[in-house]
């Protein structure tokens, strides 16, 4: 065979390689939004009253969100792109006044609004797990980025880069992943003044919910939403540690002995991705 002359074969290969080459060349394109070249402020200054009002008017006490109404307003689309522009004015390097309230409230908002962004540009859609794809195209988790500081984050550097860093689990009841089964989307904004109650207050009611925790009393077993699977290094070494720091938040007494005697064996719940929508939607 003339190696020199392709056969169809080697013709229709090409071709293949042609076309994922010019898709992957566009794969991944970043999507930025908020303002690169904000004119920076000390981040304990950042105003997030804004974003509260947006949350009291399109999400409900169980965290579920009217996106369609909200994709239906112009004029709310605009305040959120305001805000995220607003957060892109902070600075991130350490000041006197900006404390670890100050950063755990900015962050968990920014990571929340950032979700709803991202929802908002896909919307119609059944789940955030439409846009996250293995091999080739835009990742919402990776190429939305919001500029902080001069700096594009993602939501995945977000998690994982700034909120996992700063010690503090309870992130995993505050952000949210646009999906039933993550915690509920609280109706109102972190605040520095009250971030460690609301986040107590969004712990407690996760293991209320029982999506993300059941007993098994006479089976001895607790049954606990995958996020503590995924994450369970963040609340401590092993699972006698795990259980005693989630201990105060489970929803009864005797839930709490079992979890600070490590008297049960845990297995872990089926993760709902579908979209924390409204069910008007």
């Amino acid at each position: 065979m003339n190696r020199h002359v392709p056969t169809a074969l080697t013709l229709a290969a090409a071709l293949v390689l042609s076309v994922v080459a010019s898709r992957h060349a566009v794969a991944g394109t970043p999507v930025y939004v908020g303002d690169a070249k904000a004119k920076l402020v000390p981040m304990h200054t950042i105003d997030h009253s804004s974003w509260n009002k947006l949350l009291a008017k399109y999400v409900d006490s169980d965290g579920r969100v009217d996106y369609k109404r909200w994709h239906a307003s112009g004029p709310d689309q605009t305040s959120l792109d305001n805000y995220l522009k607003h957060l892109s004015t902070a600075s991130i390097a350490a000041d006197e006044k900006t404390t670890h309230a100050h950063r755990l409230a900015f962050w968990i908002n920014a990571y929340n609004a950032l979700t709803i962004k991202g929802i908002l540009r896909e919307y119609p859609t059944t789940s955030i797990r439409n846009h996250t794809p293995k091999l080739w195209g835009y990742h919402i988790w990776h190429d939305l980025k919001l500029h902080v500081g001069h700096q594009p984050f993602s939501l995945d550097e977000i998690e994982h880069q700034v909120l996992r860093k700063m010690g503090e689990p309870r992130i995993h009841f505050a952000i949210v992943c646009a999906s039933i089964g993550c915690p509920r989307l609280l109706s109102e904004a972190y605040v520095p003044e009250r971030v460690d109650e609301q986040l107590t207050t969004n712990a407690k009611d996760f293991f209320s919910r029982s999506q993300n925790f059941r007993h098994d009393v006479s089976g001895k077993r607790f049954y606990l939403s995958a996020i503590l699977n995924w994450f369970g290094e963040d609340f401590g070494d092993g699972q006698s540690e795990v259980l005693r720091r989630i201990a105060g938040w489970l929803p009864d007494s005797t839930a709490q002995r079992a979890a600070l005697g490590n008297a049960v064996s845990i297995a872990y719940l089926d993760y709902n991705w579908q979209l924390n929508a409204q069910s008007a939607q």
